[in-house]
């Protein structure tokens, strides 16, 4: 085993299932303890926190509402329980409505931009004090924040807002040694793409016009991730990277 990050402490939100468990994996082979955050999916949680120790692993479930901040606070306080430090914070936990945006209410907008962009700055707060130089911290974006996809307005909306908070904050924290960037993939077939009402045509014009040849599976994501969580990528700060098998330059 390659344990180029060995030693390490990383949380990731959202990684009990798709993207987020796979990071997880990928974080945890590279020599990574590793804290996994769930919100309502308990016993996927568990299972990878088992899978990982059963690989050598350290490995503990976080649940908490990203979204708001009293469980952030929370979250981190179980959390130093277990850690005395975060080496690597990575922000994929994410929710929406799928609505045209022309029905959608404020409720929605507030779900949308305070889950899938507040919680990057909640998450941060928190992590700051238990980071040292050198330090990463990844926020998961999609398309949606460039594109328009049907019914997706306001989550692309609120992942336009991600990665424009990804370029101020890494300012604010490149004095501390901490990095920030963004990993925005292409259409990758997960238990959320399902509630996407044109998935299958989704999934078709990727597959159509991907360099690759094939489909985006999570596991590409998850690589890309662990890269920017490498020493080599320090001079990477403040930059969204796109792991779409280069979808979005194809007209």
């Amino acid at each position: 085993m390659n344990e180029m990050l060995s030693n390490k402490v990383a949380l990731v939100t959202g990684g009990s299932r798709g993207i987020g468990a796979e990071i997880a994996r990928k974080l945890a082979r590279a020599g990574c303890d590793i804290a996994i955050n769930y919100f309502n999916s308990h016993d996927k949680a568990a299972a990878l926190c088992e899978e990982l120790r059963n690989s050598g692993r350290n490995a503990i479930a976080l649940q908490c509402n990203v979204a708001d901040e009293t469980s952030v606070k929370e979250m981190f306080a179980e959390f130093t329980n277990h850690f005395q430090k975060l080496d690597i914070l990575v922000s994929n936990a994410a929710s929406g409505v799928l609505k045209p945006t022309m029905k959608m209410k404020t409720k929605h907008w507030r779900w949308c931009l305070e889950t899938n962009a507040l919680a990057l700055v909640l998450l941060a707060q928190q992590a700051k004090p238990l980071m040292a130089q050198g330090s990463k911290i990844i926020a998961l974006s999609s398309l949606g924040s460039q594109r328009a996809i049907p019914e997706y307005g306001f989550i692309g909306a609120s992942k336009a807002a991600l990665e424009s908070l990804v370029r101020s904050m890494s300012v604010e924290l490149a004095p501390d040694g901490i990095s920030l960037n963004a990993v925005s993939a292409g259409v990758v077939d997960t238990d959320a793409l399902k509630y996407f009402p044109n998935r299958e045509l989704l999934l078709q014009r990727f597959s159509e016009n991907s360099l690759a040849g094939r489909s985006l599976l999570p596991q590409d994501v998850a690589d890309a991730v662990y890269l920017l969580c490498l020493p080599e990528a320090a001079m990477i700060r403040g930059q969204t990277i796109y792991v779409d098998a280069g979808y979005s330059i194809v007209g």
